[in-house]
């Protein structure tokens, strides 16, 4: 199957290109600092930017490196530098949308799928109080006896 299309596993000879359905293809356009969310992440708005940031990520064709589809070759395969490369956009792409004190705190991870775990991790937690929260607002709200068009008049 090497050298079939889409196949990730072969490594492109000088001169040759990547298959555009390949994860590991970057497009002229593409680069670290992009932006790409409508607002970068902060304490309050995790899962709107993680729809947001899905939708790139998958448009862009990168998902399978994010959630883990496409494994981290071997140092010794010849797409392990084609990973790399094809990760740290990923990294750049998701630390650009985020802001400096959440930036800051996820430098370091090794790779893209790593933030993603972090930040979920760190902000699904606190969405549990949340939802329960609203979820006992709501059943607390009450029309007090009257009908539905007294209530909002």
């Amino acid at each position: 199957m090497t050298g079939e299309k889409g196949d990730d596993s072969k490594k492109p000879e000088a001169g040759e290109t990547i298959d555009t359905n390949s994860p590991y293809y970057i497009h002229a356009s593409d680069y670290p600092k992009k932006m790409q969310v409508n607002d970068v992440l902060n304490d309050n708005n995790y899962n709107e930017w993680k729809q947001e940031m899905r939708n790139f990520v998958l448009a862009k064709n990168k998902m399978r490196l994010v959630d883990g589809s496409v494994q981290k070759p071997e140092a010794s395969s010849p797409m392990h530098t084609t990973w790399i490369w094809a990760d740290a956009m990923i990294k750049g792409w998701l630390t650009t949308a985020m802001e400096k004190e959440i930036r800051t705190s996820v430098r370091y991870a090794n790779t893209s799928s790593k933030i993603c775990e972090d930040l979920e991790e760190r902000f699904e937690k606190e969405g549990a109080p949340r939802a329960y929260e609203l979820k006992q607002s709501l059943n607390a709200t009450r029309q007090d006896g009257n009908s539905v068009s007294n209530y909002y008049t």
